[in-house]
């Protein structure tokens, strides 16, 4: 009896037509964007809402296209005690608890999701730099202190604005420009609102 043949994959695709194989195609891509979508949307629907303050960006790299360039106090973060040293691209649990005024500050940083209370959480981040100079009262960098950082990206580093209408915060004082994030249960955050001087300015629809 002769051996049966299997059809090689390039084979079977052969087989099927241009016109099938481009749709399947695209139903694939459709399908990731939606699934991108919708696990942002449920951030922003179910993630718990922590408030950040800014702090000064170079002007000359604030405004990228259509996208506002924002740093915050919580991007830069001591490892929390016991932790050994880090490296870019690792990925860390930062904890951040509420001050007097309700926004959050970072308190240390963890290569594990550390267990909170109270209302502390947990935002999920990912080390850029292992250097970072501290900040002092006015939220400026200050590299005198001798105390070094992680700087921490969490993916709220960008914010997308209306065309024609960044203007009016290209020119608003960074102490006046606050963010309101949703952080999930995982961890993970996206921007939910922008505030300057208190008063909502751009919020981000849900889908």
């Amino acid at each position: 009896m002769p051996a049966l043949r299997v059809p090689s994959a390039d084979a079977l695709l052969g087989r099927v037509p241009l016109l099938g194989r481009v749709l399947a195609a695209m139903l694939i891509l459709c399908g990731g964007l939606l699934a991108l979508v919708e696990s942002r949307a449920g951030i922003l629907r179910n993630g718990t809402e922590i408030r950040l303050k800014t702090v000064p960006v170079d002007p000359r790299n604030l405004f990228r296209g259509d996208y506002v360039v924002l740093a915050y106090p919580i991007s830069t973060v001591e490892p929390a005690a016991g932790e050994g040293a880090f490296r870019r691209g690792d990925a860390v649990f930062v904890t951040l608890t509420r001050d007097a005024e309700g926004f959050a500050q970072a308190t240390g940083a963890s290569r594990t999701r550390p267990v909170t209370s109270g209302g502390d959480l947990v935002i999920a981040g990912r080390v850029q730099s292992t250097g970072a100079c501290g900040l002092n009262a006015a939220g400026e960098a200050d590299c005198a202190t001798g105390r070094r950082r992680l700087r921490v990206a969490y993916g709220l580093e960008s914010y997308f604005v209306p065309q024609g209408q960044g203007r009016r915060i290209e020119t608003t004082p960074k102490a006046a420009l606050d963010v309101v994030a949703a952080v999930s249960a995982t961890g993970e955050a996206a921007i939910k609102r922008l505030l300057i001087d208190g008063k909502l300015v751009y919020a981000e629809p849900p889908y």
